[in-house]
C-alpha cells in the first residue's frame, strides 16, 4: 500500500481580507470577506466587472493600498510569511523580488523621464547585491532580450514613448520579472492592445511562467482569456469571491449566476444568429450594503432565502460558488 502525496500548500494563501476605502459617501468596503488560495506553478484567473474588487485584493498583497484606503483586516501569507505583519521596509524587499505586479496602461505606468534600461537596473540594484556574479546592465539585457525587445542593447538607452504599446508592455514584463520572482501578478496586461497584441503578450507570459518556473494570477473581465490561458478561474462580484474552481468545469458548468451571465454575453462565432445577453442592472454600490447575496437585485433565480449573507459552499472537485442554489439547481 502505497502512501497517499501530501496536500501541495498554497503559494498565497488570502483569508478573511478586508480593504476599505473612506469616502465622502460613507465607507466603501471595495474588499468584504475574501478568500484566495494561489499554488505553485499555476496561472489562475481572477475574472470580474470593474469595482469587483479584483485588482485591489492584489494591491493588498503587495501592501500598495494607500489612503484613503487600507487593509481592515484578514491575512495574507505568503511562502510561510504573513505580509500583513511585515514592515514597510520588510514588505519592500518581498515587493519586486519574490512578488511582482504588472498594471493596466504601460504608458503611464513606466516613468516618462527615465530609460527603460535605467528602471529595469532601478529593480536590480534594489534587490540584487552589489558584487552578484554578473552586471546588473548584463541582466538588464538578457531580461530585454527575454521579452523579444530587438536590439535590446540600442533599445535600453531610449524613452517609453519611443516603443509601440506591445513593445512598452513588454518591458514592463521586464522589468516585473528581473529578480525572477516566485509570483506575477498581471492586472489587465492586454487593455489597451489591439487582439493580434493581445495574443503576443500573452504567449509571452505562458512562455515565461513555463521557462521560470514561475506562478502566474491573471487580473482581467475578459472570462474567454481565463478560458484559453488559466487552469483555475476565481469570479469576483461587488468585494467578494462569487466562484471558483478549474476553469474547464466553471465554464462548462457554472455555478453562480453572475458567472452564467458573464459567460451568456460572450460573443460566439458559433451563434452569430443570436442576441448578446447582457446581465441586467448595475453592480450595487459598495457603501451600506444590506447583509444579503450582493446579487440578489440583478439574479434571474433569485428568491427569499437570497436575503441573507451567503457562505461559499463547496461543490466536490475542487470548486466552491457563494449561493444558495449552485448551478440553478433547488
Amino acid at each position: 500500500m502505497t502512501a497517499s502525496a501530501a496536500p501541495v500548500e498554497p503559494l498565497l494563501s488570502i483569508r478573511d481580507l478586508e480593504a476599505h476605502f473612506q469616502t465622502q459617501v460613507g465607507l466603501v468596503k471595495a474588499v468584504d470577506g475574501v478568500d484566495i488560495d494561489i499554488f505553485p506553478g499555476e496561472c489562475a484567473g481572477v475574472v470580474g466587472e470593474s469595482g469587483s474588487g479584483k485588482s485591489v485584493t492584489f494591491l493588498s498583497v503587495l501592501g500598495l493600498v494607500r489612503p484613503p484606503g487600507w487593509i481592515a483586516g484578514g491575512s495574507i501569507r505568503f511562502d510561510g510569511r504573513e505580509l500583513t505583519a511585515l514592515t514597510r521596509r520588510e514588505l519592500r524587499r518581498v515587493r519586486g523580488k519574490e512578488i511582482a505586479m504588472t498594471f493596466q496602461d504601460a504608458l503611464t505606468s513606466l516613468n516618462p523621464a527615465l530609460t527603460v534600461g535605467s528602471q529595469i537596473l532601478e529593480v536590480l540594484r534594489e534587490h540584487t547585491p552589489a558584487d552578484g556574479a554578473r552586471p546588473a546592465e548584463a541582466q538588464a539585457l538578457e531580461m530585454l532580450s527575454l521579452v523579444g525587445i530587438p536590439e535590446p542593447a540600442i533599445r535600453m538607452r531610449q524613452y517609453p514613448h519611443e516603443f509601440s504599446g506591445g513593445m512598452r508592455q513588454r518591458i514592463m514584463i521586464a522589468i516585473a520579472l528581473a529578480c525572477r520572482p516566485k509570483l506575477l501578478i498581471a492586472d489587465e496586461p492586454t487593455s489597451a492592445l489591439d487582439v493580434t497584441i493581445q495574443a503576443q503578450v500573452l504567449d509571452l507570459l505562458m512562455a515565461l511562467r513555463h521557462r521560470l518556473g514561475m506562478t502566474v494570477v491573471l487580473i482581467t473581465h475578459d472570462l474567454g482569456l481565463v478560458a484559453e490561458y488559466c487552469t483555475r478561474v476565481i469570479v469576483m462580484y461587488a468585494g467578494q469571491v462569487v466562484e471558483q474552481g478549474p476553469t474547464r468545469s466553471v465554464i462548462d458548468d457554472p455555478a453562480h449566476p453572475y458567472t452564467r451571465g458573464l459567460i451568456g454575453s460572450i460573443p460566439r462565432l458559433s451563434r452569430l444568429g443570436e442576441k448578446i445577453r447582457p446581465i441586467e442592472g448595475q453592480v450595487p454600490e459598495l457603501v451600506r450594503l444590506a447583509d444579503e447575496c450582493r446579487f440578489r437585485a440583478r439574479c434571474p433565480v433569485a428568491e427569499a432565502r437570497c436575503g441573507a449573507r451567503i457562505p461559499m459552499s463547496d461543490l466536490g472537485g475542487g470548486r466552491e460558488a457563494r449561493c444558495v442554489r449552485p448551478g440553478g439547481r433547488r
